[in-house]
């Protein structure tokens, strides 16, 4: 039986509520449905995973406000139900010199954080990103509501310029570095 991965796609289309970061040019919501839908398509041409998306079209809008939005995204991932639960985000800081990416999960030593362990060697080999380290956030409302191990992956700042020429110019490969990841922690192999 296949292993199913949610991809919440961080934040909704630009104009409507829960909309994301901005720097050096960049929009988060652009950027994670660009890179989730990147990782998708590695997910579903392989066998071993089923893949559901949060925003499978650059025009979903999830909620009617921020709680709402979150909610749907959780709901969403528990009701199909999913097996791992990966949020893809791009961070921002008043100081431009903070840069690198950051997992964020509800605990330590579980499944989660060694999943977010593994994504984040995937990120750090396959692209030009910095390792900001695993974060315990248990406050974050899609890693405290989802019935699975859940990952906030924050790529990198959008506010530092290095960062946001990595997510800008390296999309497939924040994708790939996030796959090969979650090979990498089930054990299996690129197909």
């Amino acid at each position: 039986m296949a292993i199913r991965i949610f991809i919440d796609q961080g934040h909704n289309p630009t104009g409507f509520h829960n909309t994301g970061a901005r720097g050096h040019g960049l929009i988060e919501e652009d950027i994670t449905y660009q890179v989730g839908q990147y990782l998708a398509g590695m997910l579903g041409n392989d066998p071993r995973f089923e893949v559901m998306l949060s925003r499978p079209t650059p025009t979903t809008v999830l909620g009617t406000n921020n709680t709402t939005s979150l909610a749907e995204r959780v709901r969403m991932a528990n009701e199909w139900p999913a097996n791992y639960f990966i949020s893809i985000h791009a961070n921002a800081n008043v100081n431009p010199n903070i840069r690198g990416a950051e997992m964020y999960i509800y605990s330590y030593n579980t499944q989660a954080d060694w999943l977010a362990q593994h994504i984040m060697n995937g990120l750090v080999d396959f692209t030009d990103l910095t390792d900001n380290g695993i974060r315990l956030n248990p406050t974050l409302y899609v890693l405290r509501n989802t019935n699975m191990p859940a990952v906030l992956v924050e790529m990198g700042y959008l506010t530092n310029p290095q960062d946001a020429a990595i997510i800008r110019d390296q999309q497939w490969n924040i994708a790939y570095g996030i796959y090969r990841g979650i090979l990498n922690y089930f054990g299996f192999m690129p197909m």
